[in-house]
């Protein structure tokens, strides 16, 4: 295992650089200390981005009284514009100066969100602080991805995945729902992003401390890599990576389409839920523990479907999940009681967790491991820009028609996705045989 302050693992490095294989491995149970210690590290990120989840649409209404939901929704816009422009280039920061610092640095970027949405005395401050944190999260998120990614190679991708966002999101959730107690006992400020500091601090205490480099474990598998597509090597531009990602591979651009319409209906649900619960009356604590439910569900959903797409296959999971969340939507725009919403956000959850690993495991199908840090950039760029064309589109139908009229065109949308994703998406799995992700060593565990 290579440590964290190896300087051979930072900086750019020859192409015909290889890796020291005497200390190197592939495989989960060769990398388990590390790993499930990124799985605590990205627990703490998800928590990071559940510190918002309830408090802040509330915020909006109560605090800065902001009447128009497009207004109120500016600051998921600024966060997804932000995460998602980082998210592309945090792949390629850590190609060239190794998966550590970047991690490091999205730590160090998230310190002062706490303190902005404490003290901030007008929305532009909150706005502000979500462009901050979403800079934090692009950083910290991926790089904890491509870190898993790295060290358990290509026969157990799915559920790495799996595990890696059901910790993420678990964290959402326990966090949303521990500010909505908060929140409920002491006010939405500054109480609830107390919590939100110390879950900062700890991560990056445990990432300098603790974290050790992984960039010579994709060197590795690099080394020993069949491209899963004619024409596609480790010698592709930026530019090649992002087209490639974006348009011209089917399953690739299906990929990131379908991930970038998952986050439209996820930033929907985070800013306009809480305050649709809350106009039929519900209590502080009921919408916390609906905003709760849905990324609980999510997260522990993921323990099950990423290891099941390493048996069934990548596509049926991603189309079938992307359909799920459209008939949960649906339910949602119909519902008017806690009942009804709480079965909608165990359903829209379920759905999601079909989906969200399973994205991410087909990128790693396809991208060669040297460039493939840059892809799952490209994909989480698209992925991410979806909360800000949600704010937008949602904000803006709302305004004119109505919560529920917003809700069940981004319905429309979600099931609209899963169908090209059926049409379109090549099948894939963790099948060397059928994804042409030849392995020529067995110290690929």
């Amino acid at each position: 295992m290579t440590s964290g302050n190896n300087s051979s693992t930072h900086g750019r490095t020859s192409r015909g650089d290889r890796p020291p294989r005497n200390n190197v491995a592939l495989g989960l149970r060769q990398n388990l200390a590390q790993f499930m210690l990124l799985v605590a590290v990205n627990a703490l990120v998800g928590g990071t981005l559940g510190q918002e989840r309830t408090v802040l649409p509330l915020l909006a209404q109560e605090v800065f009284h902001l009447d128009l939901y497009t207004s109120a929704l500016t600051y998921i816009l600024a966060f997804g514009v932000a995460k998602a422009a980082t998210n592309y280039v945090a792949g390629t920061l850590s190609d060239r100066y190794g998966r550590k610092p970047v991690l490091v640095a999205g730590w160090l970027i998230a310190l002062p969100v706490p303190l902005l949405l404490i003290f901030g005395p007008s929305w532009g401050w909150i706005v502000a602080a979500n462009v901050v944190l979403g800079v934090s999260q692009g950083l910290t998120w991926s790089t904890t991805v491509v870190m898993k990614m790295d060290l358990v190679g290509p026969s157990r991708r799915g559920l790495a995945m799996g595990l890696n966002e059901a910790a993420g999101y678990l964290g959402v959730a326990g966090t949303a729902l521990a500010t909505g107690y908060i929140a409920a006992t002491y006010g939405l400020r500054p109480g609830p992003f107390f919590l939100g500091a110390a879950l900062i601090a700890v991560g990056l205490g445990l990432t300098v401390l603790t974290v050790r480099e992984t960039h010579h474990h994709a060197k590795l598998e690099g080394s020993h890599h069949t491209s899963a597509h004619a024409g596609a090597h480790a010698e592709l531009s930026n530019r090649e990576v992002f087209t490639l990602t974006s348009f011209r591979d089917k399953s690739l651009s299906s990929v990131s389409q379908a991930g970038m319409v998952n986050n439209l209906n996820d930033g929907l649900a985070w800013g306009l839920f809480p305050v649709l619960f809350a106009a039929a009356g519900l209590s502080i604590e009921r919408i916390g523990i609906l905003a709760a439910v849905y990324p609980a569900v999510w997260g522990a959903g993921q323990l099950v479907t990423g290891a099941l797409s390493d048996r069934i296959g990548r596509k049926p999971l991603i189309a079938g999940g992307m359909l799920v969340q459209s008939a949960a939507l649906a339910l949602f725009a119909t519902g008017h009681n806690f009942g009804t919403w709480l079965a909608a956000a165990v359903l829209l959850g379920t759905g999601t967790a079909m989906v969200y690993p399973t994205l991410l495991a087909a990128i790693g199908d396809v991208a060669h491991p040297v460039w493939r840090a840059r892809s799952v950039g490209v994909y989480r760029l698209w992925r991410d820009g979806g909360f800000a064309v949600g704010a937008l589109l949602a904000g803006f139908i709302a305004d004119a028609f109505g919560i529920p009229a917003a809700v069940g065109v981004v319905a429309a949308l979600t099931g609209a996705s899963g169908i090209l994703v059926a049409i379109r998406m090549r099948g894939t799995d963790h099948n060397p045989e059928t994804t042409g992700l030849a392995r020529k060593s067995p110290n690929l565990g």
